[in-house]
């Protein structure tokens, strides 16, 4: 357990799911509402954003501390598991069970299942649950959800263990529902560190008014990321979270990039002139007309992008996987926000006087230049019923 080796199978490659958004973080609000039993490290571990960690000298009172969700080792009939409600309601694509640093106490088998409730359960779990098992009460509660009966996103499947170079066990979904819910089967007793779910927020359109304006790329309306250049600091898909970001890790920033200049010049309006760039694309949630724009440096004080500008274009569904399939190497883009020279820790709005494009978009690419980091970007608008551009994700 405290020893972390590699396994000797070479790594799978990263699935394309990745790119989509974590629907069960902890920070878009997601939360565990159940669990079987809690002895070791209470299930709410595994939402959480950070990455896992272990600590080897670090114990409680009831045995080995461990940042995850692990169970007892179980002496009674049954298997363990949890119900995890979703911070944004979606289509699921893919999830990531984690079982990074259990090595010896891993489940052998998982599976995952999905429901759509209308009316959320009232039921929570509330402190520290260390050491705790489900109550009678919650039984009785969370039998009333009747989640063994929930269709299966993923069916029973062997888990790898938590060694450095195969503790992502990925598991691709074809599930085309609308997910509040899940339930979490570890057959029959251990730990997994963090559960991943990744996938498209989904708004009810027909609720919007096509008068109102709403922020067409955030993560809770649909938005999704489909395509970057470079990831090295942070993920493109953090700049359409909720809120303003926490920290730099709370938004896009990429590498150093190595052909900058070596003495750095500028334009008449103080732009560097460099010959690179980097770059994030967008699926927006609905089609629509962009009014203002926002990009926020916030936190990056010493990292922030010199200038950036931003592309749109309007795509179907088949054109969009063209281009994911491409990895965005042609496309149909057009200026909707011309170069502006940034700011660092700074929140820049561009209204509609800046932008150069009035019709409706599907996607938009966010460039900057030479390289650094974004913590949000924010695309207001209003949506436009067009069928021949409505997202199939």
């Amino acid at each position: 357990m405290a020893e972390r080796r590699t396994a000797l199978t070479a790594p799978a490659a990263e699935p394309d799911f990745l790119l989509f958004n974590d629907l069960a973080c902890e920070t878009v609000g997601g939360r565990v509402i159940f669990a079987t039993d809690e002895w070791f490290a209470p299930a709410a571990n595994l939402l959480k954003r950070a990455p896992p960690q272990f600590i080897a000298d670090e114990f409680t009172e009831f045995g080995k501390w461990m940042d995850g969700w692990e169970t007892r080792r179980k002496r009674t009939p049954g298997h363990d598991w949890c119900i995890i409600q979703l911070g944004v309601a979606g289509r699921i694509h893919g999830v990531d069970v984690d079982t990074s640093f259990f090595t010896g106490n891993h489940p052998p088998f998982v599976s995952v299942q999905a429901g759509h409730l209308e009316e959320p359960p009232t039921f929570n779990l509330e402190g520290d649950r260390t050491g705790v098992a489900a109550s009678h009460a919650e039984l009785v509660a969370v039998a009333k959800l009747h989640s063994e009966a929930w269709p299966e996103l993923v069916g029973v499947s062997e888990l790898k263990p938590g060694y450095l170079d195969c503790c992502h066990n990925y598991f691709k979904v074809n599930f085309k529902q609308r997910v509040t819910h899940l339930r979490l089967n570890m057959y029959p007793d251990g730990g997994i560190s963090r559960m991943r779910v990744y996938g498209v927020g989904q708004t009810d359109w027909t609720s919007v008014s096509l008068h109102q304006d709403v922020d067409l790329v955030a993560l809770t309306n649909g938005g999704v990321c489909l395509g970057y250049s470079n990831a090295h600091f942070g993920h493109p898909r953090n700049m359409i979270g909720l809120g303003r970001a926490a920290n730099m890790a709370d938004g896009w920033e990429t590498a150093r990039r190595l052909d900058r200049p070596k003495k750095l010049k500028v334009d008449g309006q103080g732009v560097l002139q460099v010959p690179g760039c980097e770059w994030a694309v967008f699926g927006l949630g609905h089609c629509g007309v962009i009014s203002s724009i926002e990009v926020d440096t916030n936190h990056f004080r010493g990292n922030f992008p010199d200038s950036c500008r931003v592309e749109a274009c309007a795509l179907t569904p088949e054109d969009e996987g063209r281009s994911v399939r491409t990895k965005w190497n042609s496309g149909k883009w057009e200026v909707l926000l011309p170069s502006q020279k940034l700011r660092p820790h700074h929140r820049h709005v561009y209204d509609t006087a800046a932008l150069t494009l009035t019709h409706p978009i599907t996607h938009v690419r966010l460039v900057i230049a030479p390289d650094g980091g974004v913590s949000r970007l924010r695309l207001w608008g209003r949506a436009v019923n067009h069928e021949t551009l409505a997202s199939t994700r």
